[in-house]
């Protein structure tokens, strides 16, 4: 069994190009309702535009914040190029970049821009490197 996170978005397109830009993925579908973005050959996440394709459970856009109580976690190999594409694109900074000694790992907590809270997080391990 694998994630396949899927968050409702203003903009499909312009989402996909922030989300391309700091995880280094790519559009594995592409469209202005609906996107799949790929890593490694796996879709990691999907983007669905509010109004399209009428889904009933897709929740209700003036209803704030996006998530509540859910963070996008991804892992990566590669978090110190994370933090400078994140710095690079100037990502709405949470937290971090920081060490989670309880999880032995560094990561930075980030704002998309839709509101939804992204996690960017080392490799078991990485804390002290």
């Amino acid at each position: 069994m694998q994630a396949q996170p899927l968050i409702a978005v203003r903009d499909v397109e312009a989402s996909s190009r922030w989300y391309q830009t700091l995880l280094g993925a790519r559009s594995g579908h592409g469209g202005k309702d609906y996107e799949q973005l790929m890593f490694d050959g796996r879709m990691i996440l999907q983007l669905h535009r509010w109004e399209a394709h009428g889904h009933l459970h897709m929740g209700d856009p003036e209803v704030r914040p996006y998530g509540n109580g859910v963070m996008l976690w991804f892992l990566t190999e590669d978090f110190d190029d994370a933090v400078d594409r994140a710095t690079a694109m100037r990502a709405d900074v949470l937290d971090g970049p920081r060490e989670n000694r309880n999880a032995s790992h560094r990561e930075i907590w980030l704002r998309d821009p839709d509101g939804y809270v992204v996690v960017i997080a080392g490799p078991y391990g990485d804390v002290g490197m």
